[in-house]
């Protein structure tokens, strides 16, 4: 009779919660876009400035804090109150910390995760990727995989989205750390996109192996700081926005090798004096990018949608903004901007932007107290 008690009691309250997480569902408010309406259900609160989600296979979810913390959410969206043991030493100092995390492609097989993290070292620090085994509380067989170089004291400016491709090649974006002079330069790891194996090897096929005095790691330069990028789901390609200086944010497609402008061109002006930038917009050998905002929206975290949640959003480009605090959708026609949507305006500052597993949207405001969110569609 007991233990028939006890599990009618078990029973109960699981009926209650999930009546309550409907009752939570309905309560949410609804926004209507162009081509869908969604509701914006909040999954997790009290999360210390989070900067990126990744998606575990058994339905719970990673989050880092900017402060240096990985957070484990279950599966029911509890958060648990114990951060992840094991990682290196990270330096929260003024933008930098801890920033993307992401599985490898085949996690199932090696259960590798990779994270991306403000490292101290010689001169201050610097903007490292690293990867190790997740075990209860703790990561193990933690790897420091790349650090870059020159290290410097400043706060500004690191990058550190993390992407694989198709062939298994892992990217990390670096920012120019706050000295626009060094997205130029080939000595210098700062404002560029590197390329590595995922074991940290350069792939030999790297654009600037061969030249001398340049670093191998380098896949592109003249970045400014890129804190979004995403993998195109039909071509492949890697795909990115950066921050442009009080304007000028701009999304690009990176590929081997091109030098995309900064600070040698840009749509953005000086800070405080509105004065142009080196020489103007535009410069042959340089890229131009596939869109750009002015006055700037500060964008963080991008995904393009897929599945079947959003059919009408199906191929459209999803893009956080920080200073603009929404949600921006694009519409493409292979590497054209074709059309913008505001959506979420004023609500919160967007770190990071995720479709996840389910093909539902998932957010992460940039707060003090920041939250974890989910996009739902509204069935007509």
């Amino acid at each position: 009779m007991r233990a028939q008690l006890v599990r009618s009691i078990h029973v109960l309250l699981m009926c209650m919660a999930c009546c309550l997480s409907t009752w939570a569902q309905a309560q949410a408010p609804v926004f209507n876009s162009e081509k869908h309406a969604f509701r914006v259900t909040t999954l997790v609160t009290g999360l210390e400035n989070p900067w990126s989600i990744a998606f575990l296979p058994d339905g719970r979810m990673l989050v880092t804090e900017r402060a240096g913390r990985l957070r484990l959410v279950s599966q029911d969206h509890k958060l648990d109150p114990k951060p992840i043991d094991g990682l290196p030493e990270v330096i929260a100092q003024g933008q930098g910390g801890l920033f993307d995390v992401v599985l490898h492609p085949q996690y199932a097989q090696n259960g590798w995760i990779y994270w991306a993290y403000n490292a101290p070292g010689p001169g201050g620090w610097g903007t490292a990727l690293a990867r190790g085994k997740l075990q209860d509380h703790r990561m193990t067989e933690v790897q420091v995989l790349f650090s870059m170089q020159p290290k410097t004291r400043s706060s500004f400016h690191f990058g550190g989205r993390i992407v694989f491709d198709q062939a298994g090649f892992v990217y990390l974006t670096l920012g120019d750390r706050g000295d626009k002079d060094r997205a130029q330069k080939l000595n210098d790891h700062a404002g560029s996109v590197i390329r590595l194996h995922d074991d940290g090897r350069v792939p030999a096929n790297n654009p600037f192996v061969n030249r001398a005095g340049a670093l191998a790691e380098k896949w592109t330069l003249g970045n400014r700081n890129m804190q979004g990028a995403a993998l195109h789901p039909q071509t492949g390609e890697l795909w990115t926005h950066e921050h442009g200086p009080q304007g000028g944010d701009e999304v690009n497609v990176m590929r081997s090798g091109l030098n995309y402008g900064w600070p040698v061109i840009t749509y953005g002006v000086n800070y405080g004096l509105g004065t142009k930038i080196g020489e103007g917009q535009a410069k042959a050998g340089l890229e131009q990018p596939l869109r750009v905002w002015v006055p700037s929206i500060a964008p963080s975290g991008m995904a393009f949608v897929s599945g079947s949640q959003f059919p009408q959003w199906q191929g459209n480009l999803l893009v956080g903004a920080l200073r603009g605090q929404m949600l921006i959708r694009l519409t493409l026609d292979g590497e054209k901007v074709l059309g913008e949507e505001r959506l979420l305006q004023g609500r919160s500052r967007l770190r990071d932007v995720r479709v996840g597993p389910d093909g539902l949207v998932y957010l992460l405001t940039d707060e003090a107290q920041g939250a974890l969110l989910r996009l739902e569609p509204v069935k007509p």
